[in-house]
């Protein structure tokens, strides 16, 4: 354990940042406060509880509007989503797309859906994203433009897309991100799973690329039970979307013909409503993660060896997830604070492992990731659920 951190004490000052309890805080709930009964009782009471509804539309157009997208596709998951998102940009079979090794697995689940290849790049601490400056140094050394497109002088393969994570919804630095992409002829595909309500230079994430991908999973900003959506500013990419996930039937009142490998990707009207309810709430579950952050943030001040993950100075975070971060990257003392808070009654959980110490990706290449593997040994995301922004707190 470090010498200067002391695990009894972060205990205590998490407590009085949070409510009393009785029962384990869990690390993320979801919050159901306004229409969400009414919506879904009206799916119940119509019958249109599929795929097919009024609600499915509205979401798609208010999620676009309050994106700043152009045009939202509903999905039945995010992985789903960036699977799409991922065909639509281009990635054949052998093409390999650059991700982060700090990520969910779904990212990287992804590429591997499209036959190719994750190929892992390291971040940098001030985001928990993708490092651009480190990407550029990496791809002078390893890649080429030719024909048009970026190749792997090492592998021989197509380098096609990247794809920046938004890590617990902090937005990547997305401008160098962008240039790096246009001048190695990369597609720019955003992860933005779990930064809906977080915005990169006042402008929403998920609008820098050529599509992005939104989940609405239970343990989401806000939640559709179970759901995704692209995004894009592309009118030709948004009817493929719908297209491919749509089973590719093309429209005719009786006849069932299908004019590609399609798959049966879209969101049901049931859920649709739980997020157009969930949508009409949005700013507020990000005002009170906010204000939670900062309540945390106070109650650690005084904790040496720890501290509190902040959003970058360019950034309007979500903070979907409040993140610790121990002075000295020792598992021994990240797990140690595991267990204690865990103990008693606060969830918490270390970030994943990354991709390329999984058995399915550990021969995918890969660049230096010192960074990667420094914070994954001081990472720890504590409880995070709106209602702890508005709960009565001790400090």
């Amino acid at each position: 354990m470090s010498r200067r951190l002391r695990p009894e004490a972060l205990l205590v000052a998490l407590q009085s940042a949070l409510p009393d309890s009785k029962e384990t805080i869990a690390l993320h709930e979801p919050r159901f406060s306004g229409n969400e009964w009414a919506y879904v009782k009206e799916c119940l009471d119509t019958g249109w509880v599929s795929s097919a509804g009024r609600f499915v539309d509205r979401f798609e157009e208010r999620l676009a509007d309050y994106t700043g997208a152009s045009y939202a596709v509903a999905v039945s998951t995010g992985t789903a989503a960036l699977h799409i998102a991922l065909i639509l940009a281009g990635v054949q079979p052998d093409d390999e797309v650059i991700v982060p090794s700090l990520t969910f697995v779904a990212t990287a689940n992804a590429v591997r859906y499209c036959g190719a290849v994750p190929h892992f790049a390291d971040v940098e601490y001030a985001t928990l994203g993708l490092d651009p400056h480190k990407l550029r140094r990496y791809l002078h050394e390893i890649a080429e433009v030719a024909y048009g497109y970026c190749y792997n002088k090492q592998t021989g393969r197509r380098i096609k897309a990247v794809v920046p994570m938004h890590t617990f919804g902090h937005p990547v630095d997305l401008d160098p991100l962008a240039e790096l992409c246009g001048l190695y002829r990369l597609e720019l595909v955003e992860d933005a799973a779990e930064s809906l309500g977080s915005f990169y230079k006042g402008r929403h994430t998920g609008t820098f690329g050529k599509l992005a991908a939104f989940s609405f999973n239970g343990n989401k900003i806000i939640t559709t039970g179970g759901g995704g959506a692209i995004v894009t500013n592309d009118a030709e990419l948004a009817r493929q979307a719908k297209h491919l996930t749509t089973t590719a039937k093309t429209p005719h009142p009786w006849a069932y013909v299908h004019d590609r490998v399609g798959f049966n990707y879209r969101l049901p009207n049931l859920n649709a409503a739980l997020g157009c309810a969930q949508l009409e709430q949005l700013d507020a579950f990000v005002a009170g993660k906010r204000k939670l952050a900062r309540r945390y943030e106070t109650a650690l001040g005084g904790i040496k060896g720890v501290g509190l993950f902040r959003e970058p100075g360019f950034a309007r975070s979500n903070y979907w997830l409040n993140t610790l971060l121990l002075d000295e990257p020792q598992l021994a003392a990240r797990d140690e604070v595991l267990e204690l808070l865990n103990a008693h009654g606060i969830m918490c959980r270390p970030a994943w492992v990354p991709m390329h110490k999984l058995p399915m990706f550990a021969n995918s290449p890969k660049d230096d990731l010192a960074v990667t593997d420094n914070l994954e040994r001081r990472m720890i995301n504590i409880p995070s659920s709106v209602y702890l922004g508005a709960g009565d707190a001790k400090a």
